[in-house]
């Protein structure tokens, strides 16, 4: 009946086309945890919002609102920013947690860090310096200090 009508298999093609696809996931919100698996390498910068786990290698800088936790098999080369930073396995760069960090007895800091809260695990190995700010540093330019009068103010 291919001549003069439609075909069973047309029909068929057709009401595929036409099914709406339930089981795929909807997109339209971010992912609220991102994972980069061990054996996998991400190149580049990573901002927004929410988890990233990492388990593999990131080389790039990391800028988060939300938190940062590299597992035991991760390694970040590059600066890391976020509110809360967990690191058991390696860092190499600047780490600013705007909350806390956490270094467990697995994980090592190759770098400067800035945080109100550190807790180092026995074990957990920091090389660099530490700044601890009284409390979590807004983002943006830092405020000048008010305690030295502009020679503006003088006049």
């Amino acid at each position: 009946m291919g001549l003069f009508g439609r075909s069973a298999r047309a029909n068929e093609e057709e009401s595929l086309v036409q099914k709406p696809h339930e089981d795929l996931p909807d997109l339209s919100e971010p992912p609220k945890s991102t994972r980069v698996a061990a054996g996998a390498t991400v190149s580049g910068t990573m901002r927004g919002e929410g988890v990233i786990e990492v388990e593999g290698t990131v080389e790039g800088e990391i800028d988060l609102k939300g938190a940062v936790m590299v597992a035991p098999t991760g390694l970040v080369k590059g600066p890391v920013t976020a509110e809360v930073i967990h690191i058991a396995g390696r860092v190499e760069g600047v780490v600013c947690a705007r909350e806390r960090l956490l270094l467990q007895k697995t994980g090592s800091l190759e770098g400067d860090m800035t945080t109100p809260s550190l807790v180092v695990e026995d074990g957990g190995r920091l090389n660099g310096r530490s700044t601890m700010p009284p409390h979590a540093q807004p983002s943006g330019p830092r405020p000048s200090s008010p305690s030295k009068p502009d020679k503006a103010d003088k006049a």
